[in-house]
Formats: structure tokens, C-alpha cells, sequence
């Protein structure tokens, strides 16, 4: 049996994630990257190989991918983050053709071919107004842990518009209307759409065609989830193992080159 594992080193997050030959996920582990990147990389595979129970060993090949991926000292090979985030949504969403990635710092539209292969992609580059920093920035100034955001945001009545473009401002808005005596869970839903409008955008400059993946660490959060779907008028396909998207990605491009290595005749491409 062969086992192959995939590190996706996040800017808030790392994640990793251990399939066998079969291509099913047999462990997963996910801690804050914190400040030192290669302990965390380290730590993380340490704890998915124990939750499986395997051997060091018995994995064969490891692939790192997130804007750490270098800092996998251990990994055998990178890959970017758009390639494993397109990889892993099909396998786990065969009839995924566009996906959307929001992490901690950036967000990704990318768009794929029935094969994961990525067609077409965009993200935010300019700064970090429609992704979990965003959040952050709102959790921060009401006082609310993150978790909590996504279900205080669907309490909403009358939603405010949050017009700044800026993380940086993002806070002092939010408490501006604060202090004009708006509720709490208005503000919430409007900082979560004014973020699914800057989604949609990005998802429409590279074609949203369906089905529509969303994958990253916001996924667990319901608000943004449906206002995703509101923006897109579409459903969204979500998995408990979204968050761990990219390191499933990775982990099956380790994989491909465990098995073509058995077999010289099947060539197998992997994109960096």
C-alpha cells in the first residue's frame, strides 16, 4: 500500500493530509502557522502521521504547496496553491469547473477542466479586502471570536453597506456604525457581503461556470457561505474537508508520482 501526503503552509494556517493508494484521506491535521513556517510544517505532518498511525517511513512521497511550501524542509517537491486548490475540488467535486479559494491574506478564483487541470485564474493581489483578514478586522473591532461571526451575521434585520475597500479601515467603519446605534449582527452580514461581492468579482473576471467549490479556511463560516451563494445565485459545493483542500490536491500529485514511477510507460505531467 502506498501512502503519499500533501502540506499546504497557509498565512494563518497550516494544514496537512495523508491518502492511501486508493485516494482516500486516511489522516489530516491543521494547527496556526504562528510565526516559525518550518516548525509548523514539521508539527502539522507529525500529527497527521500519528492520527493515522503510520510510519514516517511508509509515506513515500510529500509534496508542500501554500506560500510556505518552500519552508517544507521535509517535502520531496512544491506546487502552487492554485493547482492543488483545482486538484482537490474535482477529486472531491467531480463536476467542479470553477473554484473558489479564501484563505487568511488572498482570494482565488480559479477555473478548471474535468481533469483539476487549471484553465483560467485571478486574486486578489491588491490587498486584502475580500478575505479572512477582512474578517479578522471585524472580529476585532466588535469583540466577537471568529467563530462566532457566520451565525451572529444570519441574525441580521437590516444589513448596513460596508463601503470601505481597505482591511486597514475596515475597523474603524465597523465601529462607526457602531456607534450610530446599529446592531451588531447588521454590521456582520454587511462586512460578509461586501467580501462575497469582491468574490464574485474575481469569479466572474475568469467565467463562472458550474459547479462552483468553495475551499479554504473561511468555508466554515455559514454567513459567508450563503452570501457567496446570494452574490453567485448558485449553490456551492462545501465539504467538512474543504479547509484542507489544497493538501488534498497536493497529496494526490504525491500520489500520481508514486504510481508512474511503478509504471515507466504512464507518464504523469504535475504543474508547478
Amino acid at each position: 500500500m502506498a501512502y503519499a501526503a500533501g502540506v499546504d503552509v497557509g498565512s494563518t494556517q497550516t494544514k496537512a493530509v495523508i491518502i492511501n493508494e486508493q485516494r482516500r484521506i486516511v489522516g489530516r491535521a491543521l494547527i496556526d502557522t504562528g510565526a516559525n513556517v518550518v516548525k509548523a510544517a514539521q508539527a502539522v505532518y507529525d500529527l497527521a502521521i500519528k492520527e493515522c498511525g503510520l510510519r514516517e517511513e511508509e509515506v513515500e512521497y510529500v509534496i508542500g504547496t501554500g506560500y510556505g511550501r518552500y519552508k517544507v524542509t521535509f517535502g520531496n517537491d512544491q506546487i502552487t496553491e492554485i493547482s492543488c486548490h483545482g486538484r482537490g475540488a474535482v477529486h472531491m467535486f467531480p463536476n467542479t469547473r470553477t473554484v473558489v479559494d479564501m484563505g487568511g491574506q488572498d482570494t482565488k478564483a480559479i477555473r478548471v477542466n474535468a481533469a483539476g487541470e487549471i484553465i483560467d485564474f485571478c486574486m486578489n493581489d491588491k490587498c486584502a479586502a475580500g478575505t479572512g483578514r477582512f474578517l479578522g478586522a471585524a472580529s476585532a473591532a466588535l469583540d466577537i471570536p471568529l467563530s462566532d461571526l457566520g451565525p451572529t451575521a444570519l441574525k441580521f434585520t437590516k444589513p448596513v453597506r460596508i463601503s470601505t475597500t481597505c482591511t486597514v479601515f475596515a475597523e474603524s467603519e465597523v465601529l462607526s456604525w457602531l456607534g450610530k446605534g446599529k446592531k451588531i449582527e447588521d454590521i456582520l452580514w454587511g462586512v460578509h457581503q461586501s467580501i462575497a461581492s469582491r468574490s464574485a468579482g474575481l469569479l466572474r473576471r475568469v467565467g463562472v461556470e458550474q459547479e462552483v467549490t468553495f475551499t479554504g479556511g473561511v468555508t466554515k463560516n455559514v454567513a459567508m457561505v450563503r452570501s457567496l451563494e446570494e452574490k453567485l445565485e448558485s449553490k456551492l459545493n462545501v465539504s467538512e474537508d474543504s479547509h484542507y483542500m489544497g493538501s488534498l490536491g497536493a497529496a494526490l500529485f504525491a500520489l500520481d508520482l508514486i504510481l508512474s514511477s511503478r509504471s515507466p510507460r504512464d507518464s504523469v505531467e504535475v504543474s508547478h
